[in-house]
């Protein structure tokens, strides 16, 4: 932990973060920084939070009521992240705490991811590498390893805001995919006709799509929204995505389906209860499993962690914020 003494705001950073920023902060702030990256527990979180005007956060901290009852100085937390499930949003605005996220800076790099893991799951790319460093390739087949094709093909989204659109643009534009998309809100007529997007409904866009691609945000809602009933409307041949939030998919459901041939991949990068993974997935072959690395280049990571910086900075020492989850707040 690292800290300095003053008479200005205190922020606790709560995990650890790119030292470029701490410099940031600590121009306006008296700062505490996990800069050992520990992982704190719900108790030590608001012990440490005592007496702290700002909190920047990764997305793993719970903020919920309880915690802003003993934390009486907060003033604003900032996620270095798009999502902000670990934030209770209306206890936040009941007790005058300021909510922050970090919209637009990851949204081509996740899609990127999501690209990745749609053609490594339908091409079976980590079956392939695994097959080769177990010393199994002795000789070519016709039928070795054959996948799904990309090009062409019909690409579903589920989820079609800032990163469901730049998916749409990939698969359009750059694989000559026919794009089908489902939302809880229709996106208007010209921004349907330049994605090259057509809306339907969740069950026809799951029995259609050669490839499913979800960028949902979690919520009660939300949760389990593919499951067995929804995967059973799926082609045999198709691949499942997640890069949205876990929780959204039965991930035991999905297991289930992997392991009896009635979906042909799947490629996640977030899954219920993470850090946990389910053991069934674990044991599929035909699944691509990476570990919430979504927006995980340097350029991104770093903007992320800026735009959380400029959040605390704006608010704490002008009464200005860039992106506030709940803006009443702000409102004089």
């Amino acid at each position: 932990m690292t800290q300095r003494s003053s008479a200005r705001p205190a922020v606790l950073v709560c995990r650890a973060v790119f030292p470029a920023a701490l410099e940031r902060l600590e121009e306006h702030f008296d700062v505490t920084a996990n800069q050992g990256d520990e992982l704190w527990s719900q108790e030590e979180l608001i012990e440490r939070l005592q007496g702290k005007q700002g909190a920047f956060t990764t997305g793993g901290e719970r903020i919920d009521a309880a915690l802003l009852a003993r934390c009486p100085d907060l003033k604003i937390c900032a996620n270095m992240s798009v999502g902000y499930d670990n934030f209770d949003v209306p206890a936040m605005t009941a007790a005058g705490v300021l909510a922050t996220n970090a919209p637009g800076v990851l949204t081509e790099t996740t899609a990127d991811l999501g690209f990745v893991l749609l053609m490594a799951a339908a091409r079976r790319i980590t079956e392939s590498e695994h097959y080769l460093r177990a010393g199994r390739w002795d000789r070519w087949s016709w039928d070795m390893l054959t996948g799904q094709d990309i090009h062409g093909s019909t690409l579903g989204i589920v989820g079609m805001g800032r990163i469901g659109q730049a998916i749409a643009r990939r698969g359009a534009r750059g694989f000559d995919m026919q794009v089908v998309y489902h939302n809880r809100t229709r996106l208007p007529e010209s921004t349907e006709q330049a994605l090259g997007a057509r809306y339907l409904g969740l069950d026809d866009l799951l029995r259609s799509a050669d490839h499913v691609v979800l960028v949902v945000p979690y919520a009660a809602e939300s949760r389990h929204l593919i499951g067995a009933d929804q995967l059973a409307l799926m082609k045999p041949t198709a691949t499942l995505v997640n890069i949205g939030r876990g929780g959204v998919v039965d991930d035991a459901a999905l297991a289930r389906a992997l392991q009896e041939g009635r979906l042909a991949a799947a490629g996640l990068d977030v899954f219920e209860g993470e850090p946990r993974v389910h053991p069934d997935l674990l044991a599929c072959t035909n699944v691509v499993l990476t570990p919430h690395i979504g927006s995980a280049s340097v350029p991104t990571r770093k903007a992320m962690i800026n735009l959380a910086c400029d959040n605390l900075i704006g608010w704490l020492t002008e009464g200005k914020v860039h992106t506030p989850i709940n803006p009443e707040v702000a409102r004089p």
